[in-house]
């Protein structure tokens, strides 16, 4: 088993073979972190949650189903989740103008998190995806507002997929500290990986 420690406010991209097990870990709690997957072979695939929600008329996949690429194939299964959820596969990730509107200016963000991490393992995508927002606390609301509450996952909980082809795996420990989404702190995640 690979086990790798996604520390706060970073990210990294991992390789992962077809068949493989992907187990997300929140070691403190409350600690929200914004993955995503790319197709090895054929970068200019990833996983796409809106196609996601069109395949599946769904706003998160069940325990069997599958995220699927811009073509609507399945690259990633949801095999289990032992979290109280919710997640997220509506909001982007977190960028600098983010942070630059509330005064702070050279804040570590998601988006360019998941820049360097895709950069690092020679890959160049002409886009930053949106994420999957693994343990984000921001289910719609009835009145169509979507504000994000603290994460209610707790330390030691987990999801798990596993991957439907070779592919990167990108995850980053999301770098919110000024709002309630982390808690206002910002922990590390850890990524195990059984082949």
């Amino acid at each position: 088993m690979e086990n790798v420690i996604i520390e706060p406010q970073t990210g990294r991209a991992l390789e992962v073979a077809r068949g493989s097990l992907i187990e997300v870990v929140d070691l403190e709690g409350r600690q929200v972190g914004d993955m995503w997957a790319i197709d090895s072979g054929a970068p200019d695939r990833w996983l796409s949650t809106a196609h996601t929600r069109d395949r599946l008329e769904r706003l998160f996949p069940k325990t069997g189903e599958a995220f699927t690429d811009q073509t609507g194939e399945p690259i990633l299964e949801l095999v289990a989740d032992t979290s109280p959820g919710p997640h997220d596969m509506l909001y982007p990730p977190c960028n600098a103008p983010l942070y630059e509107a509330e005064g702070l200016f050279g804040h570590p963000n998601c988006h360019d998190n998941f820049l360097g991490a895709v950069t690092a393992a020679g890959l160049t995508l002409p886009v930053v995806p949106d994420p999957v927002n693994l343990f984000q606390n921001s289910p719609p609301r009835p009145d169509g507002s979507l504000p994000v509450g603290t994460a209610a996952s707790k330390a030691g909980d987990g999801i798990t997929f596993r991957a439907l082809r070779d592919l990167w795996f990108v995850l980053t420990s999301c770098s919110v500290d000024n709002w309630p989404t982390n808690d206002y702190v910002c922990t590390p995640l850890a990524v195990r990986v059984t082949r």
